[in-house]
């Protein structure tokens, strides 16, 4: 099914209809990079979630599961599920609607104090990792790596122009030989994209967007490292979150797998997407030849 279109309209009609309370509070879209959901402000302290595909309708129910155990030990704010919608007027799927969060996302390579935000980065993959992962869902990025080995390979081909191969090969082959050993699945954000974190000021406040949360490899939640954080913080994050070298290789790999997929896919749909997977692409380019440790086989 086609994503269907949503507009402040639409959210003012399900709201109406479905949850009377709440009927007349102001709608306003939110913009942003994400592509699973349509975000629309409900009056000062509420959000409303649209999922934009059939996945995305199915990771309500898991949020509203699972959310209120990951903010018992959670340092960070992290959305409170208020209500779930149901289809209607025209719109196909589930639908949620959250707590609002204050905040803005990061920027990359624009972070006033960089050394901050990977501490609390930090501090938030942690606090996941010692939650039971028992009856926990598969992350989103569950799989292993070298399941993305051929679409990783034929995105780096593709986009010789923005990274080059003899990198992107090493990089993704250190990362395959790192994958090699047994790795105990614990829960993970699985996206910690800039898009869903959020600053107050210098420092590093809340995290939203839980869809892709799940049990899988803890280096999953170490993209951040190139994704948000410039190089001369990276070594705060990795001692804080306890990065040994395989799962630092698996995590730049699976840096670079994420980012090489959405440059692909996204390079001409959604500029913003685009421009951020070329930023954490050059990190990593630039990350490679500093540490002066992998060399293409």
């Amino acid at each position: 099914m086609n994503a269907p279109r949503t507009s402040p309209d639409l959210v003012r009609r399900l709201v109406a209809a479905q949850f009377p309370r709440w009927r007349g509070l102001p709608v306003e879209a939110v913009g942003g990079a994400g592509t699973a959901n349509a975000v629309y402000r409900l009056g000062s302290d509420l959000a409303v979630r649209l999922p934009l595909g059939e996945g995305a309708a199915r990771d309500v129910a898991k949020e509203r599961r699972w959310l209120p155990r990951l903010a018992e030990v959670s340092p960070l704010a992290v959305p409170e599920v208020r209500a779930q919608g149901e289809p209607g007027e025209g719109f196909p799927w589930t639908w949620a609607v959250h707590s609002w969060l204050d905040g803005v996302p990061p920027v990359p390579g624009e972070l006033r104090e960089p050394a901050g935000v990977a501490r609390e980065l930090a501090a938030f993959v942690t606090a996941l990792r010692g939650l039971d992962p028992a009856g926990a869902p598969p992350a989103h990025r569950a799989e292993p790596l070298a399941a993305r080995d051929a679409e990783t390979r034929e995105a780096a081909a593709e986009l010789r122009d923005v990274l080059e191969p003899s990198v992107a090969d090493a990089v993704w082959s250190a990362a395959l030989d790192a994958a090699r050993q047994d790795v105990e699945p614990v829960w993970l954000h699985s996206d910690l994209q800039p898009g869903n974190l959020l600053l107050g000021g210098d420092r590093l406040t809340g995290v939203i967007d839980f869809g892709c949360l799940g049990a899988g490899d803890p280096a999953v939640d170490l993209i951040p490292a190139w994704y948000v954080l410039p190089a001369a913080a990276r070594p705060v994050f990795r001692a804080a979150v306890g990065a040994d070298d395989a799962a630092w290789a698996r995590g730049r790999g699976w840096a670079l797998s994420i980012a090489l997929a959405e440059l692909r896919g996204y390079r001409t749909a959604n500029p913003r997407m685009a421009a951020i997977a070329t930023h954490v692409l050059g990190e990593i380019g630039a990350d490679s030849a500093a540490d002066g440790t992998i060399a293409p086989r």
